[in-house]
């Protein structure tokens, strides 16, 4: 057995454990030629070197789509089967990758590792901690094709993009209405107009109809306010509600109350929006 004398981590192989001591030591004696980077390990290097080549030599047999890691393609793979094998000990979401359940679980700890050097702000992920620091550098790598606007990030370019392409996968289901971003559709859905359709489609609702309900389960604040008011299904009714919680959102709240309400699922998407508003 051989044993690294610095953490008794032991070893069948002799060669397993001088790769082991390079985490100790910090060498990484296997450099990439054509960047700057360095390896502890020749796997290491050959797995980067695909991102050079372009290689992607591990394909999905359900969709064709290519990797260039096993791993990678171990976790596509979940988007087809629907796995998630990673849940959160504090709630019940779960995940397809490791990697998302710690950026989860940092929402409960409330963790923000990645600073920023220039400001104080602090972020849960290295990835916002780059946006945010093109606040300061004023980079924008991301470029239209099509016109000479550049962006900072991708997902803004994605919603230019539909400007040219007229593409608007939004859609309200209560009056047919399409937008280009869910906040567009969002503000659409929280509009005094489409309230009051939201009120004459449940007026016209008659008795004999069949309509398939769905329990409502999400967590509200309680307020000073008779419970038989927060369950009233006029939306208008809620919005005002949800309106009142709004005002004292900041003041130290306890006793959350957990919603029980029914709703038609064909409606769900534009009640909730009005609903949750008041998600905590």
């Amino acid at each position: 057995m051989n044993t690294c004398d610095l953490c008794n981590k032991n070893f069948k192989e002799k060669s397993k454990l001088v790769v082991h001591m390079r985490v100790h030591t910090g060498e990484k004696p296997y450099s990439c030629n054509q960047c700057e980077k360095t390896f502890s390990q020749n796997s290491h290097l050959t797995k980067h070197n695909r991102i050079h080549t372009g290689e992607k030599p591990f394909s999905c047999d359900q969709c064709g789509k290519t990797f260039s890691q096993t791993s990678h393609l171990t976790q596509h793979k979940r988007a087809h089967s629907g796995e998630k094998p990673f849940s959160c000990d504090q709630c019940e979401k779960t995940f397809a990758t490791g990697s998302h359940l710690t950026l989860h679980k940092r929402v409960h700890t409330g963790e923000k590792p990645y600073s920023c050097d220039q400001c104080e702000k602090t972020f849960r992920t290295a990835g916002e901690l780059t946006v945010h620091k093109r606040s300061h550098t004023g980079e924008k790598p991301f470029s239209c094709d099509q016109c000479e606007k550049t962006f900072a990030t991708g997902s803004h370019l994605t919603l230019h993009k539909r400007v040219h392409t007229g593409e608007k996968p939004y859609s309200c289901k209560l009056c047919d209405k399409h937008y280009i971003s869910s906040s567009h559709l969002s503000s659409h859905q929280k509009s005094v107009k489409h309230l009051e359709m939201m009120k004459s489609c449940n007026d016209a609702v008659q008795p004999s109809v069949s309509i398939s309900f769905i329990k409502c389960e999400e967590v509200y604040i309680k307020e000073e306010i008779k419970e038989e008011e927060i369950f009233d299904e006029d939306p208008l009714s809620i919005q005002m509600i949800a309106d009142n919680i709004e005002e004292n959102i900041k003041q130290e709240i306890e006793d959350p109350l957990s919603c029980q309400q029914n709703y038609d699922e064909d409606r769900i998407d534009t009640i909730d929006i009005v609903h949750h508003k008041i998600e905590i």
